[in-house]
């Protein structure tokens, strides 16, 4: 038997650029969740929002949807990420007073109207018939797949790279530190200045920004975007990642990452090689349940995940000074 190379390190290539894409988005959802105990359950309408924002900028100029300014790529990805992070801003501005439970019903309602809105408004979005023709960085390479995932690959990782020097930099910093006081211990961060409020907000903000920039980079990785693309099992399975990973844990976000979507991706395989194509439908459930056993597996065996946090603010008390500059 012989071995296709070129299409073997084509896939992988796509492989660990997807898994690594999941990443960003998951890294995202760490600042809400894990540093700051904010619960985000609509994960998928603020990558949508990116995508969106991204494909309508940058696609050329089109009858089937709104936008076609055939804006450069780069630019594209700035909008997408602020106005992800606008909308979280906004989101967060009006239901972080309240308790957590507001937060994850409205959160939930956003996903729902964003992926309702980009199926029935045609005019605008495509709707179910999406957004084609998205520009792609090395574009020129399409025809070479290979040579085309390596450097797409490439790209993804310095991305993820950068985002995750970043955010240890902000978790290290008084900025992060007030961040944890307030997910341990609100009180004991209003009794020492802080306004919990003001910290909340920035946080989901910078999350969503970050979910908005996966999703802008994914729009042009593929090319193509539609509503079917952000579902609710994308939200459920960036949970699973961040909790199997550690929450609270940049380098676990990216763990859980990969993990996840490699279940995710040999689960697919295993459907489409031992069920026959009339019960593949029925039977690619079980890649949900797949991932929910070690999900379960791993809250019962390791709570705080496989690169868990070690350390909380209740824990190592830092004093005043540790809290703020």
């Amino acid at each position: 038997m012989t071995i296709d190379l070129n299409g073997l390190a084509a896939y992988l290539s796509f492989f660990l650029t997807t898994a690594l894409l999941n990443a960003i988005v998951c890294l995202g959802l760490n600042v809400q969740w894990g540093q700051t105990g904010l619960f985000n359950v609509g994960v998928a309408g603020f990558v949508a929002v990116g995508a969106y924002v991204s494909a309508l900028l940058t696609t050329p100029p089109s009858d089937a949807h709104w936008g076609g300014l055939a804006a450069p790529i780069a630019l594209g990805w700035i909008a997408g990420a602020v106005a992800s992070g606008a909308l979280s801003a906004f989101i967060g501005l009006l239901t972080l007073r309240l308790r957590a439970d507001y937060l994850a019903i409205t959160t939930f309602g956003v996903a729902t109207v964003v992926e309702l809105f980009a199926l029935n408004a045609q005019r605008v979005t495509g709707g179910a018939f999406g957004v084609a023709f998205i520009p792609r960085p090395f574009e020129t390479f399409a025809e070479r797949p290979a040579l085309f995932g390596a450097c797409n690959l490439a790209l993804i990782a310095a991305v993820v790279a950068a985002v995750y020097v970043a955010l240890e930099r902000l978790a290290r910093s008084p900025w992060g530190r007030v961040l944890r006081a307030i997910r341990e211990d609100e009180r004991a961060a209003r009794a020492l200045g802080k306004d919990p409020m003001r910290f909340r907000v920035q946080a989901f903000a910078l999350g969503g920004a970050i979910m908005g920039l996966a999703g802008a980079i994914h729009a042009h990785f593929i090319g193509f975007i539609a509503p079917d693309n952000y579902q609710p099992a994308l939200t459920f399975q960036v949970w699973a990642m961040l909790i199997v990973g550690g929450s609270g844990n940049n380098r676990g976000a990216i763990f859980g990452a990969l993990l996840i979507w490699a279940l995710w991706s040999a689960s697919g395989l295993a459907v489409s090689a031992f069920f026959p194509p009339e019960d593949q439908a029925r039977a690619a459930a079980l890649r949900i349940v797949a991932i929910g056993a070690l999900l379960a597996a791993t809250i019962v065996l390791r709570p705080r995940g496989v690169f868990g946090e070690r350390t909380t603010v209740s824990r190592h008390i830092e004093g005043a000074d540790g809290l703020g500059a």
